[in-house]
């Protein structure tokens, strides 16, 4: 094939990966009224093989947020409500005791919710971190280990898990491990009048829209695929790197006030995350190529649950999203032009 004809695919590629975005989007407005930002966030950990934690107050339609993109996806799709009592085996299953055809007795696997593509883990935090535990080797490796058996997790798989900001009577924070495994941290906000007002009209009436679903499985993991293939310049990874070490305290390229309002900062794995949500953002864009502006628009959920602000920070009323958006305009923007030289 040709390098022409080749491009021509890639653009035709593209061009159906936008147009399926947009059917989604289109498919979740019958039902959803405004969070485009939230959606289209979490339909970037989607297409990343990533993982989202939705953080705001009740009755911001959060849960059915994440059954509709369930309803508009041919996956499986299983919801844990998480509470005080949940035992781990709630979760990743249990062994139980079976009687075979020939009479003899042995154990049995039963599989818990999590094996399903997508999985909503209602109110994370409200139970014990034994329970919450049970999610970290699903959500990493994407495999359940139960007595000396190792099981696969089906492909695709995410998890996307809500939590209720203001109420902290009952509730167990997620350790700092744990919410490093969440690619994005997203903020649900209040809708603004117009968008209320819509709500308020098309909720109260006696009408269940049904959705059309829109990708498959494996169109799914196909896309995963093209995501990680779209190119990342050298001058991109080199802002990324330069943007997450900023965030750490001790690290010589933070800026002054990181270091008086930050305990810790972010790792790695922060920049490995936005880098493939700036992949995610171009190619659900039509674009084969990741900018400054991709980057810069997944930095803040990326970011805001990896940096941890001391006392001092909170007692000027300074929020992580506040250190990040002040970092966005510190840390410089690198010159095109300097790495083009070296690769020639």
């Amino acid at each position: 094939m040709s390098a022409g004809a080749s491009s021509d695919q890639l653009s035709k590629i593209l061009d159906q990966f936008s147009a399926s975005r947009q059917q989604m989007m289109d498919q979740l407005r019958r039902i959803i009224v405004g969070q485009s930002e939230v959606i289209e966030q979490i339909f970037a950990a989607i297409f990343t093989k990533g993982h989202c934690l939705l953080v705001g107050v009740p009755g911001l339609a959060k849960t059915l947020m994440v059954s509709s993109i369930a309803q508009i996806l041919d996956i499986s799709f299983k919801r844990i409500q998480f509470t005080p009592d949940l035992m781990p085996s709630d979760i990743t299953g249990t062994m139980v005791l079976d009687e075979n055809e020939q009479g003899r007795r042995e154990f049995r696997f039963v599989h818990g919710p999590i094996f399903a593509n997508i999985i909503l883990a209602d109110e994370i935090n409200r139970t014990p971190p034994k329970t919450q535990a049970a999610l970290l080797q699903a959500m990493q490796e994407r495999q359940v280990t139960v007595g000396q058996t190792t099981h696969n997790l089906p492909e695709p798989f995410f998890v996307i898990a809500t939590q209720n900001p203001i109420e902290q009577e009952g509730t167990y924070p997620l350790p700092e491990a744990q919410l490093d495994r969440f690619m994005f941290n997203i903020k649900v906000d209040y809708p603004t009048f117009e968008e209320e007002k819509r709500i308020l009209a098309t909720t109260t009436k006696d009408e269940a829209p049904e959705l059309t679903k829109v990708l498959s499985a494996k169109a799914i993991i196909n896309l995963q695929k093209l995501v990680r293939s779209v190119p990342v310049g050298d001058y991109m990874i080199d802002y990324a790197a330069r943007l997450v070490r900023a965030t750490r305290p001790k690290s010589p390229e933070a800026p002054p006030f990181i270091r008086q309002l930050v305990d810790w900062g972010a790792g790695p794995r922060a920049g490995q995350y936005l880098i493939l949500g700036a992949k995610a953002m171009a190619a659900m864009d039509g674009r084969f190529s990741v900018s400054i502006k991709d980057i810069k628009k997944v930095a803040v959920p990326v970011l805001r649950h990896r940096i941890s602000t001391n006392f001092q920070a909170q007692a000027e009323g300074k929020t992580s999203d506040d250190l990040i958006e002040q970092l966005l305009k510190e840390v410089p923007e690198p010159e095109a032009a300097k790495y083009e030289k070296r690769w020639r």
